[in-house]
This record gives C-alpha cells, structure tokens and sequence, in this order.
C-alpha cells in the first residue's frame, strides 16, 4: 500500500508490506512547474551590498519571503556576521538587512523547476536586476552558494558589471558545512566589505 505525503514539494511514499514491517521510504520527485519568483526584492538607497540567492524554496514561496525554510540558516549565519538578534518577522529582517546596507533578492524571476530542487532549474528568466541598480549604489556582489554563483555568471553579471563574491550555501542541504563554518566563511567575506 501507498501512502503519499508531502516532504518541503517532494512527494514522499511509504511503502508498507505485509506482515507489519515499517515499509521503506522513497522520494518521488514531483513534475517539472513552471514558477514564479512571488515577492519583492528587499533594498533602499543605502543599499552597498547584494546578496543573491537562486530561487526561493517551496517552503520561501509559501511563507512569502526569503529563506523561509526554518532549517535554512542564512538568518542565523547573516544575524551572528553582523552581531544582531536573529530576526523572526518579515520586518525584522527587512530592517536587519537595511540597517546594514544589504540588499536581498534571487537571480531568478520565472523558472521550471522540480519542488525545491536547485539542480532542476531550468528555462531561467532573470529578474529585473535594474530594479535594484537604479536605486542602491550596489559596490559587492554575494551569491549565496554555487547556483545562485553560476545563474548570477550566465544571467546577470554583465547587466550589474561585477563579479561575484560565491559563499557556501545557507541550505541545509549543504550539511558539509557546519553552522561555524558557514559564519565564518560568511563573516570574512562581508567585513572584507566594509
């Protein structure tokens, strides 16, 4: 018997066999859905430093804001960098970034992609990175992990005219990085920016 739940946009089925045994688990990855990115970017005219992820979790795009996945630690990493409380509402991580002249948007407007799945991207339609530029004196560039630094590569550095710096991703899909080392890493990078 089949018993299908859903797993952060992965169809997750239990499979249960006779004779009481608990079953094994297997993912089956949902079909491909064309999505769009859902929220605004968040920057002012203070703005020095843009933080680019790829594009926003199932979990993000239901809570209608930036790493919304709880066990995403790009709140935690980024409130420790900059000695603060770690924000809890949509206003208080708009202000924590202000204040510190961060600004925070995804490469990605529109895309095909599977659940949650960075690897799945596909068919990629940039953001209005102009949006941002017209506004906020944008001097440094993060990308906030692998994708985001190859997506940021093909669809947007030429229209910002910088490269980026590419941090180590905040997900916990990237459990080889430890939470210490993730701050770390994160810290030098934005102090080398101030």
């Amino acid at each position: 018997m089949m018993i299908p739940s859903k797993d952060d946009g992965i169809l997750v089925a239990y499979t249960h066999s006779r004779g009481g045994s608990r079953g094994d688990r297997r993912k089956i990855m949902p079909e491909y859905q064309r999505i769009s990115h859902g929220f605004e970017p968040v920057y002012d005219e203070r703005s020095r430093i843009l933080v680019l992820g790829s594009f926003p979790s199932v979990l993000s795009r239901a809570n209608d804001f930036y790493y919304g996945n709880p066990q995403n630690r790009f709140w935690r990493v980024l409130a420790s960098c900059l000695r603060a409380e770690v924000p809890q509402s949509i206003p208080e991580k708009c202000a924590l970034l202000l204040a510190h002249g961060i600004a925070l948007w995804d490469v990605v407007a529109q895309c095909d992609i599977k659940g949650s799945s960075d690897a799945s991207i596909a068919n990629v339609e940039p953001v209005d990175i102009e949006r941002v530029l017209e506004v906020a004196p944008i001097r440094h560039v993060v990308c906030n992990g692998g994708t985001a630094g190859r997506l940021y590569a093909k669809h947007l550095q030429d229209r910002v005219g910088l490269p980026a710096v590419v941090l180590p991703s905040t997900s916990p899909a990237n459990a080889a990085w430890t939470f210490d080392r993730l701050q770390k890493r994160w810290k030098e990078a934005l102090d080398s920016m101030n």
